[in-house]
């Protein structure tokens, strides 16, 4: 049963149903979600929050007093249960309810086992839940591709932007990121299913959400690097040029013409006038550089905060995978290497995050394994990114493609291991953005089952 209460109504083991009155006034990224950190009731009742709606099938009732000691033992011990799972504490995430409701859906729990009792380099049942999380996001990115296409045409016909819209995108892509911290920018990496501009827009924002995770910024700085993802670059939408034209990358067009767009985002952002500060000072800022070499303005780092230094190396990061200016695009972990040897133009600490997040091969590389076979990185080791799940599909011996495997590098225990990036260079393969989709969707139907 769902109840309206005041907020001074509100204590430890209520399920929050939905949180009354504007997104920006709560600090939590799940709407929905069972109370039961004292930190998270303090934040909720410092808020700007008058009434909350609670769900009494899946939490404590105001007139259920009696059931408050048994909640409060029973999450005590599945927080400590998920801390030892190695759950990465978020303060707007908290551990399921006891009845796991459609919004929090159970946690995975990796299955170790002697090598005696399974194949060797089987795939592991924590990893068959996160490929399957490719399916939801394929859902959530063609819903939120509709939106952002509608914000650049509402940016090119001068009308105001609908903050809500741009909300729950945002609210989409940190569920599905939380859900599973490499599935949703994976799947993006092997889609080539839209225009470049909308499809960057959203990689960025889902990079942007997976690293201000990784830096353990609070939960309303990472909705605003969501968001700040999410709108840098709607100054294009202003910009008075054909995209569809040119592919929908704006990228093609005079240097001038290119650099107009984050001065157009920025008025046009600042004129909607409940944007984020932050948000808008990275739509401005995101193409500067530490060394003073950026633009529109050359700042040096002394200007440059840190959501925007987030910005500049996630952007340049899909930039650099996505290829463009009749370039193909790098190979991911080739693309980290290159942003490295940027030196001080980035913060190298952002990018050294940016790393740990993605892992050192992200879904989508090419590798090399010790076997003589070539293989794409298809899914990470939430224990290990170093050893992550990759699908095998051509032998270098026989020069040939081979029938594909899917092979749990952290479970070979040697046999097979990865040498270094692969080079396609001269193979007889299809496009890389067609060779990798194929590759992800074969995995995602092997293992979805």
């Amino acid at each position: 049963m769902l109840r309206r209460v005041h907020i001074t109504e509100i204590e430890l083991g209520m399920f929050i149903h939905k949180m009354e009155g504007s997104w920006f006034k709560h600090p939590f990224w799940n709407r929905r979600f069972l109370l039961t950190n004292p930190a998270h009731l303090e934040l909720l009742l410092a808020s700007d929050i008058e009434t909350v709606i609670i769900d009494t099938d899946q939490g404590l009732d105001t007139r259920r007093l009696s059931e408050r000691a048994e909640v409060g033992v029973q999450t005590q011990t599945q927080t400590q249960t998920q801390m030892q799972k190695g759950a990465a504490p978020l303060a707007a995430v908290v551990p399921p309810p006891r009845t796991v409701s459609r919004y929090q859906p159970k946690p995975p729990v990796r299955t170790l086992l002697r090598p005696s009792e399974r194949q060797p380099c089987a795939v592991p049942p924590a990893t068959i839940v996160q490929v399957r999380e490719f399916g939801r996001a394929r859902k959530v990115i063609g819903e939120a591709n509709k939106v952002i296409s509608q914000v650049f045409v509402q940016a090119r016909l001068g009308k105001a932007l609908n903050v809500a819209d741009i909300s729950n995108v945002v609210d989409e892509v940190y569920a599905s990121v939380q859900r599973n911290l490499y599935a949703f920018n994976g799947l993006l990496r092997c889609q080539q299913d839209s225009e470049y501009v909308y499809r960057h827009s959203l990689s960025v924002s889902a990079l942007m959400v997976a690293l201000a995770r990784q830096l353990k910024l609070g939960p309303v700085q990472m909705r605003e690097a969501g968001m700040a993802g999410l709108l840098m670059d709607v100054g294009v939408g202003q910009m008075e040029v054909d995209l569809g034209a040119i592919g929908g990358d704006y990228r093609h067009l005079a240097p001038s013409l290119v650099q107009s767009h984050v001065l157009l985002g920025h008025a046009f952002l600042k004129a909607a006038g409940d944007i984020p500060p932050s948000v808008v000072d990275t739509c401005l800022r995101h193409h500067e550089r530490l060394d003073g070499t950026g633009y529109p303005y050359g700042l040096g780092a002394e200007a440059i905060e840190l959501l925007p230094r987030m910005g500049m190396v996630c952007d340049l990061y899909d930039n650099l995978v996505t290829g463009g200016d009749n370039r193909a695009g790098l190979d991911p972990a080739v693309a980290l290497r290159h942003l490295a040897e940027m030196g001080d133009a980035i913060d190298q600490e952002v990018l050294r995050a940016l790393v740990t997040t993605l892992g050192v091969y992200p879904i989508g590389a090419f590798v090399e394994l010790a076997s003589g076979r070539l293989a794409m990185v298809v899914a990470e080791d939430d224990g290990d990114t170093a050893l992550p799940v990759v699908r095998a599909f051509w032998s270098l011996a026989q020069g040939r493609s081979i029938k594909a495997e899917t092979i749990a590098l952290s479970q070979c225990f040697g046999a097979d291991s990865i040498v270094g990036a692969a080079d396609l260079e001269g193979l007889d393969l299809p496009p890389l953005g067609q060779l990798r989709q194929r590759l992800i969707e074969a995995t995602r139907r092997e293992l979805a089952v």
